[in-house]
This record gives structure tokens, C-alpha cells and sequence, in this order.
């Protein structure tokens, strides 16, 4: 499988949430050996969508020249798409967002009623992929967090989307937290392993992964304490 990797954090290979997403990739590779590209998206120049419309209208040609359109190219060669990022401001850093609002050349103007909503008419075939978001936030708690980027997610990639939100992050580039980090990456490679192999994660094993690792006040008292 080719896996095209969107790290969206400014962190880089420094992030809290890439040792999640590093720790489900080396599962997905003991099922299979996979084919992974990252991109940093901070190291991209991507310019702002500017809303023209132009790319819809000329068969997906964008107005700016820059490191886009590469990046479109390997998109629709890729089998899954795995977006990797911290939340802020209860959704996805400013440096992704504008990669995402630059993937308008795929679609057209022309719009058709799928279910209940309607979307737009692709230029480009990508029925293909499949897609995956890795989250990760400072907070305690997974309620009242994630659900904004949740719901976007959703309805970004309708189709084939998988999703994996981890509270408490921060504790994964703490070596002092290692007790509890460790076997929570553990269950992370066994998600991996079973995505790669069945193209789903057990629910109960989500549920594990998407759970606090320690206690919600607990976890608050030791960030706070270190203020």
C-alpha cells in the first residue's frame, strides 16, 4: 500500500502526535510491508486558496505555481491518506488547513446530490483512497474536544475514513511518562496490524486508544504544577 503521510504540526518529527502515527505505521509494516511518503507541511511553500474558482473551470490548472501541484500529483498515486496532527483551536493547524483547501483543482463546479447533501463533481479520479486522521491534544479529557475536527473530517472524506483522536498527547515526548505511553503505543502498532491486514480497528481497541492514559485529574495536576 502507498501511504501518503500529511504531518501538520509546526513541531515536525519533533510532534506529540507523530509518535502515534509513527507507532501505527510499524504496525500496518508488520502486516505488510507498506510504501511511506511524509511531508512536513510547514516545510511546503502552499500558498492561501484565494477562492477564484479558476482550477474548477480549466481542468484543475490552480492560479499559483508552487509546491501543490506536486503535491496533488502524489496524492491521487497514493492508496491512503493519513493526516497527522495536534488539535488547535478544537480543529487541524493553519499549515494544513491550507494544504486541504488547495485540493479544490480535484473537483468541479458542477455539483451533485449524494444522500442528503450535495458535493462537488470531481476532475480527477480518487475513489481509490482511503483516508485517516491521527489526533492528538494537551487535554485530559476526549469529549468536548475533538468532536469540531471530528464532524469536519467526516465531512471532508465522506467515504473510506477512519479515525483516531488521543488525548494527553503531550506525555508521549515526556521519557518520565513512559509507564503508561509505552503500552498505550503498543495498542496504537496493534491498530496498525489489524487496519493493514482488515481495513478496520476493532472498536473496542479504538476505544482503548482514544481513552485518557491516566486520570483526567491527575494528568491536569501535573501540567499545572509545572507552570
Amino acid at each position: 500500500m502507498k501511504i501518503l503521510v500529511f504531518n501538520g504540526s509546526p513541531k515536525k518529527e519533533k510532534s506529540d502526535t507523530m509518535h502515534i502515527t509513527r507507532a501505527f505505521i510499524d504496525g500496518m509494516n508488520q502486516a505488510a510491508p507498506q510504501q511511506v511518503q511524509y511531508v512536513h507541511v510547514v516545510e511546503k511553500h502552499i500558498e492561501y486558496c484565494t477562492g477564484c474558482f479558476s482550477c474548477k473551470r480549466n481542468g484543475g490548472t490552480c492560479i499559483h505555481n508552487d509546491d501543490m501541484r506536486e503535491i496533488l500529483d502524489e496524492l491521487l498515486k497514493s492508496d491512503l491518506l493519513l493526516f497527522s496532527f495536534p488539535l488547535y483551536g478544537y480543529g487541524m493547524p493553519a499549515p494544513l488547513k491550507a494544504l486541504l483547501d488547495r485540493t479544490m483543482p480535484l473537483s468541479s463546479m458542477a455539483m451533485r446530490k449524494a444522500g442528503d447533501r450535495y458535493e462537488h463533481v470531481g476532475q480527477a479520479d480518487f475513489s481509490h483512497l482511503r483516508y485517516l486522521m491521527i489526533c492528538g491534544c494537551g487535554f485530559p479529557n476526549s469529549t468536548h474536544n475533538f468532536e469540531p475536527m471530528t464532524a469536519q473530517f467526516k465531512l471532508l472524506f465522506p467515504h473510506g475514513h477512519t479515525i483516531i483522536t488521543v488525548p494527553e498527547s503531550p506525555m508521549f515526548n515526556a521519557p518520565e511518562a513512559a509507564e503508561v505511553t509505552v503500552p498505550r503505543l503498543a495498542l496504537v502498532r496493534e491498530a496498525g496490524k489489524q487496519y493493514a491486514a482488515n481495513g478496520t480497528i476493532p472498536s473496542e481497541l479504538l476505544a482503548a486508544i482514544c481513552s485518557p492514559m491516566i486520570p483526567e485529574e491527575t494528568y491536569a495536576a501535573i501540567v499545572n504544577g509545572g507552570l
